[in-house]
């Protein structure tokens, strides 16, 4: 992490770096490696200590870094950079890791220094832009022992809104665990029980959300989206490949135009920048709304779910019911090599031909574990299974 952070300084060429981390055990001890890097590379480094994602990406005068692995827990770390707000390029991380082993002289070492207050800023910022009255409106907050066990609850608050809150113990090895936007579970049990119109969950760095609606039914990204989409009156929205074929429905019958990329909220965020838009995400609850932000935020995605259901006056459930819904079936396949060969996609390829054409699949390495994602898509659950088990049975065979 010292050497990665001194790689980035001399790429940047001293930037200042704003360093936020989430609730992991490893994260102080990882900051502090990373602050010793950045400083050693010429940076001056303000170290904010908890803060989600997005509240870096927002503060950052010049550039961030947070010390998180998003969804994965707490055993996992690692860190995301950004320049002047925005993600990096896959071009600028592969020039980074080509400096990690640069031995060049060390020019005048930056300054590390604590500050103060950035989360009451990053409230106060998120409240005044993206925020709306929200009284009479109860919503339980499921924090995923994360980055944004303070944030949120405050901005729900300074909103006017009746809130639960779960998931906001963090112990430093329960982010993510049993909570949060990667296990619904638990808000689907509390919402119903306290009479609350929806649930939000976040994931461990605050960057992702998703619902339920007031039953404990689960909202994904997908729908999501599609609310904010035609609430927001856009005329554009980018997604990526693992986007519900219900989604683009949906949107062709409202002629909002949709473009989709590869899977990762940054070729959302590349889409959108190149067509001009505004509004874009992913199924697994990034959303990105570019109208004075840089990334995709989940404290900014609740703010304007809410901000829907109280302008439209319908509860999640009816909004959410607008977008019809294909049958998915996902697995994850621990394989030895996360290389692909071509004679797999063929062979998924003739899978999906084999049901008719009427569906799709999508087999993708992980970016994060060693496992290859299995996405199959159908006009029957029961299509859509067969489908899963062929594809996974091909996996396994070729790279298990």
């Amino acid at each position: 992490m010292e050497r990665l952070g001194r790689a980035f300084a001399r790429w940047s060429g001293g930037a200042g770096v704003l360093v936020g981390r989430d609730t992991r055990a490893s994260g102080p001890s990882l900051e502090s490696a990373l602050a010793t890097g950045l400083a050693s590379g010429g940076s001056d480094v303000s170290l904010g200590g908890v803060l989600p994602t997005p509240a870096v990406a927002l503060l950052a005068e010049d550039a961030g870094a947070v010390v998180s692995a998003s969804h994965n827990p707490a055993v996992y770390n690692g860190v995301k950079f950004f320049n002047g707000g925005w993600k990096l390029e896959d071009a600028d991380e592969e020039a980074i890791e080509g400096l990690l082993d640069d031995k060049a002289e060390p020019g005048a070492p930056g300054v590390v220094r604590e500050v103060d207050g950035l989360t009451e800023r990053y409230v106060r910022l998120v409240c005044e832009r993206f925020g709306a009255p929200l009284a009479g409106l109860h919503v339980v907050l499921d924090c995923a022992n994360g980055a944004m066990v303070q944030a949120a609850p405050a901005a729900f608050r300074r909103l006017g809104a009746e809130i639960s809150v779960v998931g906001d113990e963090p112990d430093g090895g329960n982010i993510n665990d049993g909570c949060g936007a990667t296990d619904l579970a638990l808000l689907a049990r509390v919402v119903p029980g306290a009479g609350a119109d929806l649930g939000v969950a976040f994931d461990g760095d605050g960057d992702r959300m998703l619902a339920v609606d007031s039953e404990g039914n689960g909202v994904d990204g997908d729908q999501i989206l599609a609310i904010l989409a035609l609430h927001l009156g856009v005329d554009l929205v980018a997604v990526t490949q693992m986007t519900n074929l219900g989604f683009h429905r949906l949107m062709a019958e409202r002629g909002v135009r949709v473009v989709t990329t590869e899977v990762g909220d940054r070729y959302v965020l590349e889409a959108l920048r190149a067509e001009g838009g505004i509004l874009g995400g992913e199924q697994s609850g990034h959303v990105l709304y570019l109208d004075r932000h840089v990334t995709g935020d989940g404290l900014v995605a609740g703010l304007l779910l809410c901000r829907a259901l109280r302008d439209r006056g319908r509860p999640l459930a009816e909004l959410a019911g607008e977008m019809p819904r294909f049958p998915q079936v996902k697995e994850n396949v621990p394989v030895r090599s996360k290389t692909l060969p071509a004679s797999l996609h063929a062979e998924v390829d003739r899978s999906v031909e084999e049901i008719d054409g009427r569906g799709r699949a999508l087999v993708r390495p992980s970016g994060t574990e060693p496992v290859v994602r299995i996405l199959a898509e159908a006009e029957t659950e029961e299509k859509a299974r067969r489908l899963c088990g062929t594809i996974r049975a091909l996996v396994m065979r070729e790279l298990g």
